[in-house]
């Protein structure tokens, strides 16, 4: 027998409401909180039952949960955003920044003296890095939360992250969070009561025996390998198994107990009361567990944001989801989707870039995005060169097979190109987490750095330094210019080189990405303004590309096309608006490049503006490009 989840939804939700203690609400807020219920109620039942249809509580917790977000519904929010359009993020003044508190400033309060440099960069949706209670020393770079609703006491306190909000808020800047729910740290109380041996919070994470942590170890993969082998931490004051698909301190969350997430969706709204506008969700690609799979990507994780989601749309509907897949191309747009996540991290087009410098040739990019780039309408990419994490070379093996290559072999290549292992390369990357045993890697590094500003400042090489920062044109040009919005790194927009400080504090030392979480210091913005360093070149264009594409609507133009001019070492595409058009085109190779189509017959004119240079183009003479060049035609 099919059930009717209509009918069911409908039946249940009655029930429900007869049971709510609205008194907290004015009659006014009942009703707009009952009209979000009466649309959103459906795809919570739905999402919800395939997860906890067999628990015998389950009405128990949906009371429980909706209670939770008709309390929120009184609790006090710092002022919000006075931009309140439903898809702002389809807007081409859109422009990000991902930050350390710590590292860019000193603490919450010193920050909020740095919101005129984002206003004077343009950037007005800032990232902030975790920054609630974490172990001393190594949290994963604050990614083992101890309480989500603790500021970490180095960084400030929760009034102070109200009123950062509240700052940012009035000069028109969206303030991101972290939503860390994949796991705990170890020290979180939950955790410190499942080690004290309290049932009901052991089995808020996966507790088992020896025996069964090696079935799973069988078929998951491992994430730190230098760090640990397989995905679980043994406990002997307990004698069991814990799931800890990162570090031993951080306890991966039993989502097959409904009780675990209502515990937290009461902490996301928690989160929200601070101020923000948008939640990243961390590592979702991993918070749903079966025995004999790889425990990644599967159907249920999938059921379970929607669920999260479904509570957004009831309790904060103005907040959105941000995913952080870094998984398989095919996956990564799995999660992207108005009942999903409305953004999305774009891995497979910051790591393809990486290839094309490297390689000089942009097949595999044009093919992976040909393939992958497409999203559903009102959800858009976050676009990023660089970020805290790692470098992944994650593309689909089958599509560079067919392009001839071998996916192992030209991942141990890219690997050793931007570590400094291959000749000729023009990268100082650092090495993270090497596999010992089937040798696979990532990469970390500066945009700088990882560009060849290092080595070309290193050997006192004019010409290598001009190609260094060519590169950093170009990839910022193209991130620019993409669909979606375009996230900065903190010191990128500095031209910022690697900095091995971390190897000298042993609670970082194993961890190479902290090469390029350098504090920031008064040198680096003093450098940046200094337009005869590599740094003041960098900051300088990093600046003007921002005001340029802030000022033309094209840059949110609705179409997208990828265009082929005939030349391997070339990337182009095309971004409509009515009757005009933008062509990008970049040359990923240190040659002069010539085309094979006729430039006017893609615009369908014989003339347009490059944007970068304000000159007038000739588009029936134009076929060739500079080396490393790019070019915005309007």
């Amino acid at each position: 027998m099919v059930m009717d989840f209509s009918f069911e939804a409908q039946k249940t939700q009655q029930r429900l409401l007869s049971e709510l203690d609205f008194s907290p609400l004015t009659s006014k807020q009942k009703s707009i909180f009952t009209a979000r219920l009466e649309t959103n109620f459906k795809p919570l039942f739905e999402q919800l039952f395939p997860l906890y249809q067999h628990h015998f509580d389950l009405h128990f917790h949906l009371k429980t949960l909706l209670q939770s977000f008709i309390d929120f519904q009184k609790k006090k929010r710092p002022a919000q955003i006075k931009d309140k359009s439903d898809f702002w993020f389809e807007s081409n003044k859109n422009v990000g920044m991902a930050v350390y508190v710590d590292l860019l400033a000193d603490d919450l309060g010193s920050l909020i003296d740095k919101i005129p440099y984002f206003e004077s960069l343009g950037i007005n949706y800032l990232h902030l890095m975790p920054l609630y209670l974490a172990p001393e020393g190594n949290s994963d770079g604050g990614y083992a939360i101890s309480d989500y609703r603790t500021v970490s006491p180095n960084l400030g306190t929760n009034k102070d992250l109200k009123d950062l909000a509240s700052a940012l808020h009035k000069k028109g800047i969206r303030m991101v969070l972290d939503f860390v729910f994949n796991h705990t740290s170890d020290e979180h109380r939950w955790a410190a009561a499942a080690k004290s041996g309290d049932q009901e919070y052991q089995d808020y994470y996966h507790f088992m025996g020896e025996q069964d942590a090696m079935e799973y170890n069988q078929t998951v993969r491992e994430i730190f390998p230098q760090i640990r082998r397989g995905s679980f931490t043994y406990l002997p004051a307990l004698d069991r198994h814990v799931w800890t698909t990162f570090n031993s301190f951080q306890w991966d969350l039993n989502y097959a107990n409904p009780a675990v997430f209502v515990a937290v969706v009461e902490e996301m709204l928690h989160l929200i009361l601070n101020g923000c506008d948008v939640l990243r969700l961390d590592a979702l690609a991993f918070v749903w567990k079966e025995k004999g799979t790889v425990c990644e990507n599967l159907p249920k994780a999938h059921n379970l944001i929607k669920a999260f989601k479904a509570c957004l749309d009831i309790a904060a509907p103005q907040v959105v989801f941000k995913s952080e897949a870094i998984v398989h191309p095919d996956e990564v747009n799995k999660y992207i989707g108005t009942d999903e996540c409305t953004l999305s991290y774009n891995p497979l087009m910051m790591a393809l870039l990486w290839e094309s410098l490297a390689t000089r040739q942009t097949s595999l990019l044009y093919h992976s995005l040909e393939r992958s780039f497409k999203i559903p309408e009102h959800t858009t990419w976050v676009n990023y060169i660089r970020c805290h994490d790692d470098i992944g070379w994650l593309w689909d093996d089958a599509i560079s097979g067919r392009l001839g290559m071998d996916g192992f072999g030209h991942r141990r290549f890219l690997n050793q190109f931007y570590t400094g292992q291959f000749e000729g390369s023009f990268a100082a990357g650092v090495p993270f987490q090497e596999n010992p045993v089937n040798g696979d890697c990532r990469v970390c590094g500066t945009l700088a750095s990882l560009a060849g500003v290092e080595n070309a400042v290193a050997a006192d090489d004019p010409v290598l330094l001009d190609h260094a920062i060519k590169r950093i044109r170009l990839l910022n040009g193209i991130n620019f210019a993409m669909p979606g919005i375009p996230l900065l790194y903190q010191g990128d927009d500095l031209g910022v080189l690697n900095n091995n400080d971390y190897l000298n504090d042993p609670s970082k030392a194993e961890d190479s990405r902290w090469v390029h979480r350098k504090k920031l210091t008064e040198q680096d913005f003093a450098l940046a303004q200094d337009i005869k360093t590599p740094q003041g070149n960098i900051a300088q264009l990093v600046q003007e590309m921002i005001q340029i594409r802030k000022a033309n609507p094209l840059f949110a133009a609705p179409e997208f096309e990828l265009v082929s001019l005939g030349s391997p070492h070339v990337f182009a595409f095309k971004r409509q608006m009515g009757d005009k058009t933008l062509l990008v085109i970049a040359n990923m190779s240190e040659h002069l490049v010539s085309f094979e189509r006729p430039l006017n017959s893609i615009m369908q004119k014989d003339s347009a503006h490059n944007l970068l240079n304000k000159a007038v183009v000739d588009l029936v003479t134009l076929n060739t490009i500079e080396p490393l060049d790019i070019l915005w035609l309007a």
